[in-house]
């Protein structure tokens, strides 16, 4: 007898119990004796059964892990959330799935059907488009849904920041610094943070009674490294009389490519070029100059929405959707200060 073929039942003919008590063994061993459930787990230790645990979700209605579905594995900052989630995931004895969407909607897509099929007990997802199809989908399937890092509707829980906050405090921290030229180094319009962060950095040129022309706009398509990079060999062709000063960039891995690309092309950082991140990974204290950053809550936010996620799997009488919302912290460090020229 192979260990794949061994049944509950061959484990209930070796312990001499019936099929109910080895059930109870493995699923409710309070209320069986300690004797009876020493003998079935011998039983099970010798013939090396291992219990099918498919055919026990789709019994249940759900499997005993959680997933979250990241934009970007290659972020720490999403790790970093995942460490809060997998906190709260342990406690309730629970397993947690890390799934990257790679800001790719068909991978996205993909990974919320395989999560329905397996019938997994919650989701947590910082989502490409939060209104896409795909989480409604997911939401009438009756899984319970929780956005991180996105501020949801009524319709479903979600843990963010205030990237509004966050946009203006790291603006307004250049603009006291002295700087007249700032230049934001976003990521895609369609994500909401990116639009967030440069609408509060606007409101804080407005306030400081700056023209809009003050804050130039570099997009990138990624929020990554080499796209910092890129954005900073964008800057750095512009005439030396209208280049920006500083810059703010929707995050870190953008702000430490932008860096890199400074200290290769000869420009003294911060006297000749500010820079501020956001998120404060911990890249960002470690870089050759320290990188000033806006921090946010990354382990708050992970085990506040798996705590929502839990809450809302385990309610039988309806489930009131919550929106939580963190206040970010800026992080001053060696990267930034006055133009100095």
């Amino acid at each position: 007898m192979t260990v794949s073929s061994v049944s509950i039942k061959d484990v209930a003919l070796r312990a001499g119990v019936s099929l109910g008590t080895v059930s109870n063994v493995l699923n409710n061993p309070s209320k069986v004796s300690l004797a009876t459930r020493k003998r079935v787990e011998r039983a099970i230790d010798e013939l090396g059964y291992v219990r099918h645990e498919s055919a026990r979700h789709l019994r249940a209605g759900h499997s005993r892990t959680l997933a979250y579905v990241v934009l970007d594995a290659s972020n720490p900052f999403f790790t970093d959330v995942a460490r809060g989630a997998q906190q709260i995931a342990d406690q309730a004895g629970l397993g947690l799935f890390l799934c990257n969407s790679n800001q790719d909607p068909a991978v996205e897509h993909r990974y919320l059907d395989l999560l329905a099929e397996q019938r997994v007990r919650g989701v947590l997802i910082t989502p490409i488009d939060p209104d896409g199809k795909p989480l409604a989908h997911l939401t009438k399937r009756g899984i319970p849904l929780v956005m991180v890092d996105r501020a949801s509707d009524a319709h479903s829980c979600s843990v963010s920041v205030n990237d509004l906050a966050g946009g203006a405090m790291a603006a307004r921290h250049l603009i006291e610094q002295g700087h007249r030229r700032i230049v934001y180094i976003g990521g895609p319009d369609t994500l909401p943070q990116v639009r967030d962060r440069l609408a509060g950095a606007l409101e804080a040129v407005h306030k400081a009674g700056l023209p809009t022309e003050a804050l130039l706009r570099v997009p990138t398509e990624t929020m990554t490294v080499p796209s910092g990079r890129q954005a900073g060999r964008h800057v750095l062709q512009l005439p030396p009389r209208s280049r920006p000063t500083a810059a703010f960039c929707a995050n870190d891995l953008l702000a430490l490519g932008f860096l890199q690309e400074m200290t290769k092309q000869g420009v003294r950082v911060p006297s000749q070029m500010a820079i501020i991140g956001y998120d404060d990974i911990e890249f960002a204290e470690a870089a050759a100059i320290p990188l000033t950053s806006v921090r946010q809550p990354c382990e708050d936010l992970g085990r506040t929405a798996a705590q929502l996620l839990l809450e809302e799997s385990q309610s039988t009488h309806g489930h009131a959707h919550r929106q939580v919302q963190f206040q970010p912290e800026l992080i001053v460090r060696a990267s930034s200060a006055g133009p100095g020229n």
